[in-house]
């Protein structure tokens, strides 16, 4: 049975009236009062109610207070138990989720619970939901400009263990036996005992850590040739073949291994070199979806955009807020250069776009570049500077992309299209020739001119590289580098770096709401950060006499929900206190 409270209900006597003036001023210029005045209703408890029955089953708890808690459980970085705690006792909470009551129906809840309603919104996709609203709320409420926005994206571990190639033979194999035992134990009986021993004897997978260096390649030889003979020992058993562990066994000899054929026509496992296993291999048994990145190691990346001000005054940036307005979780092996586009989009159809990205070179191709440009978004990010040896940045291009001219300023004789979307310009041979910037320059000589030539796409890449140099280019793409602080935010904060789960569904689920929770306190911080701007405009005196009004008269009034932002008037009575968010 469903239940959820209707928290914009008023009470008729402030159930937060035991709470002194100070106390309950700093729940409200914090988190906890941000979190009830604007982000309690704004959870989808209707998408959440769907999964109950609404007139038959144990009452659930309150939507609102699971939902809550899950989020500020993820934001603040916190053990399932230790956030049944918090629920229980912090009154930080209470505040924040609107539990005045005390009663273990309303301030407690079980681990399986909290598990049960995390895999239900797994499930539903609702955190995605839950970002999207708290973060558009949040918006509307401090006045969010998405107009300039910036990207990056931060590398993340699931809570499983780093293994060489050896262990995830062994660790594959003995999760096949173990299962395979649980579950059909007499096919069990049928494997070579010595190969049970290998895996599942007194010193387990275990044995293989006293490897030498030097026994290395006999050992993984050893280990694939196992696996291979399980895979094809059980392949004409259906049930076998439909267990989880026997597809990751197959999948770790496609990714590790190839079968070849030996001198007597049977199949023979070659271990690939590690140059050619693909980088979305299997990591980890235990969390088959963990990808490999060359650059960061195992595990999954974030990408995060936030927006942000480039105003010079420490005061004012500090007043506003940056949000994050777009999150997604992908495999480590993926490129940054595919995460620009579904950003842009992602932020645009709920009107967070940008109008100006700042983002790093991987995210600066040509093809995101002309993409950007099209959703009129102008993309600030360095092109790469490999490739060519002799690049045309310094030459001057016209809006079409013919080469006005060159570095020593001489104009071409003649610039005209070719084949396959070719562009060529002609210079005169005899002033080429006596040049001293001839051997940095790549024109062609040739009989009756001097040749440069290149594609629309090298004219493109060649005027953003001459931009780059400039000094609104680098006065502009300086910002970027303030989205390092949000990831170190994120990971000192919420611990994202670093996850307790394991597996795609899990990871992203805590990824998102870990930074839905960031939102939260810097939001917080904002707003603490505004109201002693406006006290200090004010003066301190004017600011404590205004404060003391404003909850005296609400006190008088029974009103409950109420925020303390001081006007810039002195109060010549009531009427003249002016509240707001």
């Amino acid at each position: 049975m469903i239940r959820i409270k209707d928290h914009k209900q008023q009470h008729l006597f402030d159930p937060w009236g035991f709470l002194s003036p100070k106390r309950r001023q700093i729940l409200e210029q914090g988190w906890p009062g941000l979190f009830r005045e604007h982000l309690l209703e704004e959870l989808p408890v209707a998408q959440m109610a769907s999964s109950f029955s609404s007139g038959s089953g144990r009452p659930t708890k309150n939507l609102h207070t699971v939902l809550g808690v899950l989020l500020l459980q993820q934001a603040l970085d916190l053990t399932d138990k230790a956030a049944i705690e918090q629920l229980c006792f912090n009154a930080q909470w209470h505040y924040a989720l609107d539990i005045p009551e005390e009663s273990d129906e309303a301030k407690y809840i079980s681990e399986k619970t909290l598990y049960s309603m995390r895999r239900i919104i797994i499930e539903k996709g609702l955190d995605q939901i839950i970002f999207e609203q708290t973060g558009q709320k949040l918006a509307e409420v401090f006045g969010v400009d998405p107009e300039k926005q910036r990207l990056d994206s931060v590398h993340l571990r699931s809570n499983m263990r780093k293994l060489g190639r050896i262990a995830i033979f062994s660790q594959t194999i003995l999760k096949f036996l173990v299962n395979l035992k649980r579950h059909h134990s007499g096919l069990f009986d049928s494997i070579d005992s010595e190969v049970t021993a290998r895996y599942w004897g007194n010193k387990g997978p275990g044995v293989f850590s006293q490897v030498k260096p030097s026994e290395a390649g006999k050992t993984l030889k050893t280990v694939s040739t196992d696996l291979f003979n399980l895979i094809e020992q059980f392949k004409d058993q259906a049930g076998v073949c439909a267990m989880h562990s026997y597809k990751l066994m197959q999948r770790v000899l496609t990714d590790q291994c190839e079968i070849k054929t030996d001198d007597t026509g049977g199949p023979k496992v070659e271990v690939k070199k590690p140059a050619e296993i693909p980088s979305d291999s299997l990591q980890n048994p235990s969390d088959p979806d963990a990808t490999y990145s060359g650059h960061k190691g195992q595990g999954y990346q974030v990408q995060i955009m936030e927006t942000f001000s480039c105003s010079e005054d420490p005061a004012e940036r500090e007043q506003t807020l940056n949000l994050i307005t777009h999150v997604a979780v992908e495999p480590a092996c993926e490129s940054d250069a595919h995460a620009l586009v579904p950003a842009i989009a992602d932020t645009q159809v709920r009107g967070l776009g940008p109008d100006e990205l700042l983002a790093d070179t991987l995210y600066g191709s040509d093809e995101n570049h002309r993409v950007a440009a099209a959703a009129e978004v102008e993309l600030v990010a360095p092109t790469s500077k490999g490739g060519e040896k002799k690049p045309l940045s310094e030459f001057a291009f016209d809006a079409e992309g013919n080469v006005t001219a060159c570095p020593a300023g001489q104009a071409p004789t003649c610039c005209k299209p070719k084949k396959n979307a070719k562009h060529s310009a002609v210079f005169e041979l005899e002033r080429c020739k006596g040049c001293p910037r001839l051997s940095e320059c790549p024109v062609k000589l040739g009989q009756n001119g001097a040749y440069v030539n290149y594609s629309a796409k090298q004219a493109r890449l060649a005027q953003r590289r001459a931009r780059e140099q400039t000094e609104t280019f680098l006065d502009t793409y300086r910002w970027r580098a303030g989205v390092e602080a949000t990831m170190s935010e994120l990971d000192r904060l919420t611990g994202i770096k670093r996850l307790r789960v394991r597996g795609f569904g899990a990871v992203r689920f805590c990824a998102i709401m870990k930074a839905a929770g960031l939102n939260l306190l810097r939001a917080a911080r904002v707003r603490r950060a505004r109201a002693k701007a406006l006290a200090a405009q004010n003066g301190c005196f004017w600011g404590v006499f205004r404060a003391y009004r404003v909850f005296k008269e609400h006190l008088q009034a029974g009103v409950t929900n109420f925020g303390l932002i001081f006007p810039n008037q002195p109060p010549a009575a009531p009427a003249d206190l002016k509240l707001a968010a």
